[in-house]
């Protein structure tokens, strides 16, 4: 039986996102989780948002930190 990845971060908690994807650049910054959602993998995943951007990102666990 499948074990249960739990999610390190909490929705609202502020996180600092650094973009990995060569070629699909991203802005590195301050983001806010706006919603958690299914893992990828070994990597919990979240949706994310910058209050300098109109659009929310998808972001992998491994990318973030604490800001």
């Amino acid at each position: 039986m499948e074990s249960a990845l739990k999610h390190k971060f909490p929705i609202g908690a502020t996180v600092y996102f650094t973009a990995s994807n060569v070629s699909r650049p991203a802005a590195t910054g301050t983001y806010e989780i706006i919603r958690l959602l299914p893992t990828e993998g070994d990597d919990c995943q979240y949706r994310i948002k910058s209050s300098t951007e109109a659009f929310e990102r998808v972001a992998k666990e491994s990318q973030l930190a604490i800001s």
